[in-house]
Parts: structure tokens; sequence; C-alpha cells
């Protein structure tokens, strides 16, 4: 098996709040007005090989979102590291962040907020490559033209504007942006999740072509666990910015080990179930602000006990290629917190 190419090691991304002026005037009488941290990543640690699409599941809050733009360089860690060939991503400078590659692109959920309204496309698209020299000058323009029709629209489109495009079209000129970069990583947060179902299909149909003609390597961010299926080649699920287990996909959806990964898949609606009953994952998330101790996922949990409560479980092979974060999986979790249901 070959090296790794990207690296995202024990990283945690931590943001704090200071208080507004009411805030500490107020918390000069009732006490509070602290600034407040939000523990968005908690140690993440993953791997991705060359031409591997990787899934990052979990429910909304739990940082996937950050994770990706921790990945592309938008925000530096707060801790760990994030390397693509062993070189860093990105370093903090000062209050801002210092991007060190543009090798690594990142295609956002919603492309009309993404996308400039007053630049042309063929503008939008041309801008990064000039800005680095990574097309000659010369070849720009007909380089744009080339990369509106391999994303399937035509290369006179170049001369519009954003709200002339339907959202999957639009949507299209973002990958195609993406890729006039000629990036090593793409990073797709939620990328189809503000289209209707048809317009979802074609844009999958062509990142599943882009994959195969252009050996893309990719971090996938979605809360569609049926498309994840469909796309990765192997999935990690996120809980309250902690990683709670990593599996090839078609094993994992055959046989989830963490509690977790089993209540998300119990709660997906699917054809042919009868009469059979569809329950959300009882409690909720967590504040990231104040997370519980132990295992993040125990004041849910229906199989915790005392020690997920106080021992927070470490990620721990679970079969070949397969990880998880469970005591379930590393001597067991001790006395029940609560009563069988």
């Amino acid at each position: 098996m070959t090296d790794p190419i990207l690296k995202i090691e024990n990283v945690s991304k931590r943001f704090t709040r200071m208080p507004g002026l009411a805030e500490r005037l107020v918390g000069k009488v009732l006490g509070g007005g602290k600034p407040v941290t939000v523990h968005a990543l908690t140690d993440v640690s993953l791997s991705v090989m060359q031409g591997e699409v990787l899934g990052i599941v979990g429910e909304s809050g739990c940082g996937k979102s950050t994770l990706g733009r921790v990945v592309s360089g938008i925000y530096a860690p707060s801790d760990g590291r994030v390397t693509l060939y062993d070189k860093p991503i990105a370093r903090a400078q000062g209050g801002n962040v210092d991007k060190l590659t543009t090798q690594v692109q990142m295609i956002h959920q919603d492309p009309f907020a993404s996308l400039n309204p007053r630049m042309k496309v063929g503008e939008t698209l041309s801008e990064g490559p000039r800005y680095h020299k990574i097309i000659p000058a010369r070849n720009v323009q007909q380089r744009m033209r080339e990369l509106l029709e391999k994303v399937g629209l035509e290369g006179a489109y170049a001369d519009r504007l954003p709200h002339q495009f339907s959202g999957g079209q639009r949507q299209r000129v973002a990958i195609a942006r993406a890729l006039a970069m000629e990036p090593e990583v793409l990073v797709l947060d939620e990328a189809v999740a503000s289209l209707d179902v048809s317009i979802q299909a074609q844009v999958l149909n062509l990142f599943m072509e882009l994959r195969r003609d252009l050996g893309l390597t990719a971090l996938f961010i979605s809360h569609d666990l049926s498309v994840v299926r469909h796309v990765c080649d192997r999935v990690a699920i996120m809980y309250l910015g902690r990683l709670v287990e990593l599996a090839p996909a078609d094993e994992l959806y055959l046989e989830p080990k963490h509690p977790y990964t089993s209540a998300l898949f119990a709660s997906v609606p699917t054809v042919g179930t009868g009469k059979r009953r569809f329950e959300a994952i009882k409690g909720e998330i967590p504040s990231p602000i104040n997370p519980p101790s132990g295992c993040a996922f125990h004041p849910r949990c229906p199989l915790a006990g005392q020690r997920c409560s106080v021992e927070a479980p470490q990620l721990s092979d679970a079969g070949t290629n397969r990880t998880v974060a469970c005591h379930l999986n590393d001597g067991g979790v001790g006395k029940p917190l609560r009563a069988a249901a």
C-alpha cells in the first residue's frame, strides 16, 4: 500500500468568542461575561490515499465542515497539523491564516453564495490561475472554456454572470473553478445538499466521471448516508468534534460497530420497509462549549456504562482497516448507566 498523500494528525480546533459590552456589564452584576470557547474539533486523525474518496458523516454541529475548512487551509488548526505530501497546507500568522499551497481546493454547499455575482464566470475561473501563474496568460481563455465543457457546460457560458445559471449549473461552475487550480485534493462540503434530487444526481455523476478521468482525491462531507455510500471508498463518522468510527464504506453499512453509527443508520428511511417506524436519535447533542466527560455520546447512548461517563474511548482496531472509539470494543462499558427500555 502506498503512503497517504493527505494526513490529518491530532487536529483540534477551538473558537474563542469574547463577550460583548452588554454581556460584560451583566457579568459584573450576575457573574460571567467571560470568553466562551467552542471545541469544534478534538484530536482528529485521518489519512487519505491517492485517488481515494473519504466520506465525512455526522449530525449538524459534529464538526465535519470545520474539518473541511481546516483541511482546505481556510482555518489553521489550534493543535496538530494537516499536511499534503508531508508539507503543511496552512499556518497561523497572528490572527490570520496563511495558506501555503493551492493543491487543496474546496467546493462549498451554496454555489450562488460562493461565486462573485459581479464577475463573469470566465473571470471567476481565470482569477486563481492568473494570480498563481498556473496557466500561461495566452492560454487562459481557451483553458477556461475547456473546463466549462469538462463539467458539461458550453464554453460560451464564460461570458455569463452567476444569476444567469440554474443551481445545478452554478455548482458545475464551482467545480470547474476548483479544477482550474489543478488540485491534488478536493474538499466537497455538502456540495449537493442545496440542489433538487434530479440535479443532485447529475452533479454526483459528474463528480464520479471527473474522479475516474482525473484520478481525484477527495474529502466528501455530507449528511446524506445514501450518497456517501455511493461515492466514497471509506467513511469517517464524527460526533461532537471527535472521530468515532472509520471503515470501508461497504463494511460500515453492513455492520456498524459504534452505537452512534448504528443509530444514524437506523434513523434513515428506506424503500420497502413496510410498517417500520423511524425514530430520531434520542436526546440533544451536547454543547461544544461544555462537552461531557468521558465518551461524548454517553448521554444519548442506550448501551452506556459507568466507564463511558468518566473515560474517553480511544480509536482502536475493530477488524481489517477498521477503527472505532467505543468501550464495547476495548473491554466493556461497566455497570449500565440506565435501565434498558
